[in-house]
């Protein structure tokens, strides 16, 4: 029996919306997947994963997916993404371009008291 994978919606790049966008990218998982997607021409859902559980991870990839962030391609029984970079400058010129320039924010280091150094 061969398993066909269904594909994935992606909306064209007309109907994206810069709330949407923005939304997905104040989540600093999706930020990161976004980040690594920069870097890279594509990368399977497991190479960004992050040791975290399959069904957290393919909600944060939907979420990109459903903002034009991200696109996905079933390759067997991989999933290879792609950041949509043209459509994303199409759309909303030079926002991904600020977005990628921030440098992640590392996290507090609290004192044995709680209280941030």
């Amino acid at each position: 029996m061969i398993l066909l994978m269904r594909p994935h919606k992606h909306p064209p790049a007309s109907e994206f919306v810069l709330e949407r966008v923005l939304y997905a990218l104040s989540d600093s998982i999706r930020l990161d997947i976004v980040r690594h997607l920069a870097r890279v021409d594509a990368a399977a859902c497991g190479d960004l994963d992050g040791g975290r559980p399959k069904s957290t991870v393919s909600h944060h990839f939907k979420v990109l997916r459903e903002a034009g962030l991200v696109y996905t391609e079933n390759a067997g029984t991989t999933h290879m993404n792609t950041l949509r970079r043209a459509d994303i400058e199409s759309r909303f010129p030079g926002l991904l371009d600020v977005i990628l320039a921030q440098q992640p924010v590392a996290p507090e280091v609290s004192d044995a008291g709680g209280q941030a150094v």
